[in-house]
């Protein structure tokens, strides 16, 4: 078993003999079937397709299923690797435990109790209309942040902030508190109409979050501080972003310099390259042989936060989202302010005095010596555990002196194997491309400007990727890269032209009540076709205000100052059989 942050909420305890809420799917629960009949067609090009263009994800990255969850022929062309994706998709499906392995180590406070709540089916979020961290589908993350100090998260709560926690610890926000509303557009701030020519109407809503001061269980409570939702996005594919080069994304970026402002806070417009704090490290890792002497260059989230997917969303989120350690994130995802709160709170410590004495309870490290001040300096020491500047006192209290304490709650192998599961996750192939109305989109699509920052295609690198210290680590344990090259242990994709719809670079829009800082990475528009036939929403845009393909356009042209706005006015000025050509293009890429 787990450790001390796997002491959970006996309350909860009975959640583990219950059925898992989501069950593991086979590939006939998620997959619909191969996407085309036309087997005379498909794959062929025509007029304005390529024959590649059937295959966004190359040769080696595409499924001709409609799924998202389906293996890459990158995973099932190697030899057992397979298996290891097998396994790492059952981490990813089943909810995390207290106790129980081996999805075991939930708390002592969490985002979500498993990855697929966040991402239905593997794909974007849905809008919701309350917060709740229990329910399939809720992909949203709180972002609490000060205006007044360069848009910097607040420190009271973690980055990715809590509602949940372990008996008898208090959720660092209580959810109940948290309030979404979602008033409509009554204008658009740049003039554009709410209807278009030929008659046809648009509503634009979004999102409105309130969290009251005294919904933070933490001490001292924030200030001065504003909310904005960010959702997740589909999985698949993500291991072919990783696979472009560091000199491709940049060249990118200087492409565009002379045009569009680019973040300062990446981009060095005097240099024209990127600044030092677009590469990605990790203390606890290594920089890795391909890099030089700098980290990674980040491309993964919104905000573009984190570098390499060994060490980019997925791999961070498998940590902080459950609060599951493993060798290369042995400590806790907490804030000195929950642990002080916590440790002052007279409930907390009645409760663990009462519960904790016995050696056998996973309260028993909190216990110390039985009194009220031992088990308040005990609580606050365990859960400030929350950087590798601590690791050793985590340690001290989690690692002695109990029976079942010892083992890593995610072993290396284990998180390999998600990793294998995360990496090998193919994007569905495209659809429709011989018909006549998605040729016209396409071609629109073009000429309207969308492709400027929608970029369509890029071809990867040779994939030498950048190795976490945890997957070299399990590697070196069971002698599987004697030759030192550990990138042969994960899904690689080199040399592969891929359309992901995406040129890699932060723009801003603009839009009433935007993202955090107004950056926000182009997302990739491959495969979002079929999200509402395989999630069953068709939610748009970081926080899923855009609730239609339509929506998510004129959203582009809230403001003149928006990167998208000249092509918004085409796209308005179009006819309907145009905007419907433009719409079916891209749910068919």
């Amino acid at each position: 078993m787990t450790k001390m942050k796997s002491i959970t909420k006996l309350a909860f305890l009975g959640m583990l003999t219950m059925p898992v809420l989501v069950a593991c799917h086979d590939d006939d629960d998620l997959n619909l079937g191969p996407i085309v009949a036309e087997e005379d067609v498909f794959g062929q090009a025509n007029d304005v397709f390529s024959a590649e263009e059937w295959y966004p994800g190359g040769q080696l990255g595409t499924t001709e299923k409609a799924s998202y969850s389906a293996a890459a022929p990158a995973v099932v062309n190697v030899a057992g690797m397979e298996e290891d994706f097998n396994t790492g998709e059952d981490f990813f499906e089943h909810l995390y435990t207290f106790e129980q392995a081996p999805r075991k180590g939930l708390g002592p406070a969490w985002v979500r109790n498993g990855c697929i709540a966040c991402h239905p089916s593997y794909g974007h979020g849905k809008r919701q209309t309350e917060y709740r961290a229990n329910t399939i589908g809720n992909g949203y993350l709180l972002v609490i942040y000060k205006p007044s100090e360069n848009n910097k998260y607040i420190s009271e709560v973690t980055g990715m902030p809590q509602t949940q926690a372990m008996s008898p610890f208090k959720a660092p926000i209580d959810e109940e508190q948290i309030k979404i509303e979602w008033p409509e557009v009554t204008e658009m701030e740049s003039g554009l109409p709410m209807k278009f020519a030929d008659g046809e109407t648009y509503s634009l809503i979004y999102p409105v979050v309130t969290i009251p001061q005294s919904a933070f269980n933490t001490n001292p409570k924030p200030e001065g501080y504003d909310v904005r939702l960010e959702s997740t996005i589909g999985l698949y594919g993500t291991g072919l972003l990783d696979a472009l080069t560091d000199e491709d994304i940049e060249a990118q970026w200087a492409a565009e310099a002379p045009y569009v402002d680019l973040n300062p806070a990446m981009w060095d417009k005097e240099a024209n390259t990127f600044k030092s704090s677009a590469y990605y490290y990790a203390p606890y890792n290594d920089t890795g042989s391909f890099h030089g002497s700098h980290g990674p260059l980040k491309r993964f989230t919104y905000a573009m936060t984190r570098g390499t997917l060994q060490d980019g969303a997925g791999a961070n989120a498998i940590w902080n989202i459950t609060n599951v350690t493993r060798s290369d994130r042995h400590w806790l995802y907490t804030t000195p302010a929950w642990a002080k709160a916590q440790s002052e709170d007279t409930e907390v410590i009645d409760y663990i005095k009462r519960h904790g004495a016995s050696e056998s309870s996973i309260l028993h490290p909190y216990y110390a010596d039985g009194t009220n001040e031992g088990i308040s300096e005990r609580v606050n020491e365990i859960l400030s555990c929350s950087s590798i500047a601590k690791k050793e006192t985590f340690d001290k209290y989690l690692f002695e002196g109990a029976p079942y304490y010892g083992e890593e709650e995610m072993t290396d192998k284990q998180y390999y194997q998600f990793m294998v599961w995360h990496r090998g996750l193919a994007v569905p192939a495209a659809r429709n491309l011989n018909d006549e109305q998605v040729k016209r989109g396409k071609t629109l699509f073009t000429q309207m400007g969308c492709a400027q920052c929608h970029r369509p295609s890029w071809k990867t690198g040779n994939d030498n990727m950048w190795v976490d210290a945890a997957t070299k680590a399990y590697a070196d344990a069971n002698g599987l890269a004697k030759d030192g090259d550990y990138t042969k242990l994960l899904p690689k994709f080199p040399n592969q032209t891929i359309w992901p719809y995406t040129d890699m670079v932060q723009h801003r829009l603009f839009m009433v009540n935007d993202i955090r800082t107004g950056w926000c990475r182009t997302t990739p528009l491959w495969g979002r076709g079929l999200s509402r036939q395989l999630t069953g929403a068709d939610d748009r845009l970081h926080d899923c205000r855009a609730r239609t393909v339509i929506e998510a356009i004129m959203w582009h042209g809230y403001s003149k100052k928006s990167d998208a706005y000249a092509s918004t006015v085409k796209f308005y000025n179009l006819s309907k059989d145009d905007r419907d050509a433009v719409v079916k293009f891209i749910e068919s890429i």
